[in-house]
């Protein structure tokens, strides 16, 4: 942000906004480091609570300082090191094979980036109960403003709303619906990335044993997928040929 913006204080008292256009608070002040750079910002909100955000939460848009979920920048910083952890591994394992470290030496990288991926992949998980959370709250948002909505739109079929009164609450409630649905449509986007994520995660450590188990294990998994797509068959059969059977 510092390299952005050559006086950040310039925004001091300015309204700051989420991702999705609404109004979070003014900006108070910024966090800054003995050396100048800016590590954070202070909002007063609203309610007249102050709250700090990280230099990370921190984006420019068209002039504008605009504050990013922290659950979102969970969710990329944990896609970006899965991936790369998994892939040091996969590296130190393809180095083992070829002859080009110890064996001794393998055992202790090979639990050093278990470990790591362990920790982090807990990490995901917990991070996607948080993320369905927020998304049970912006369900609940969803329904308290169609319930305005309908509760607008009888006061204004009795009579109890003038033209300029409705226009101006649609106005307010049409707004809210747009940023609640964008960030619930968000949330859903990086629980999805999380989830798919996990579930990559656990199939490339099958061939980590390749040698004699991947073919049983593959067999295992292909017998099941028979008996699935027979499943229906049988009840349509049964439903339509017993009452045949029993009236003659």
């Amino acid at each position: 942000m510092s390299k952005s913006i050559s006086n950040p204080f310039l925004f001091v008292g300015k309204q700051i906004r989420d991702e999705y256009g609404r109004q979070i608070g003014r900006v108070a002040s910024f966090k800054v480091t003995p050396a100048g750079r800016i590590d954070g910002i202070f909002v007063e909100h609203g309610d007249g609570e102050f709250l700090s955000y990280t230099s990370d939460q921190i984006k420019i848009d068209n002039g504008n300082l605009v504050i990013s979920p922290p659950l979102k920048l969970k969710a990329k910083a944990l896609c970006n090191e899965i991936p790369l952890i998994w892939r040091k591994d996969r590296a130190l394992n393809e180095l083992v094979e070829k002859k080009k470290i110890p064996p001794e030496m393998y055992d202790d990288l090979h639990r050093t980036f278990e470990g790591a991926l362990t920790q982090l992949k807990d990490n995901a998980k917990g991070l996607v109960d948080d993320i369905d959370s927020q998304i049970d709250n912006c369900n609940k948002q969803i329904h308290e403003l169609h319930s305005a909505l309908i509760n607008l739109e009888i006061e204004r079929e009795i009579g109890r709303l003038t033209n300029d009164s409705y226009e101006k609450a649609l106005g307010i409630i049409q707004w809210g619906l747009k940023g609640v649905n964008a960030e619930k449509s968000d949330l859903e986007a990086l629980k999805g990335k999380l989830s798919n994520l996990l579930l990559g995660e656990e199939k490339p450590k099958a061939p980590e044993t390749p040698l004699t188990k991947s073919p049983e294990q593959t067999e295992i998994q292909k017998a099941p997928a028979p008996v699935s797509p027979n499943l229906p068959e049988p009840p349509v059969i049964v439903h339509v040929r017993n009452p045949n059977k029993q009236h003659s």
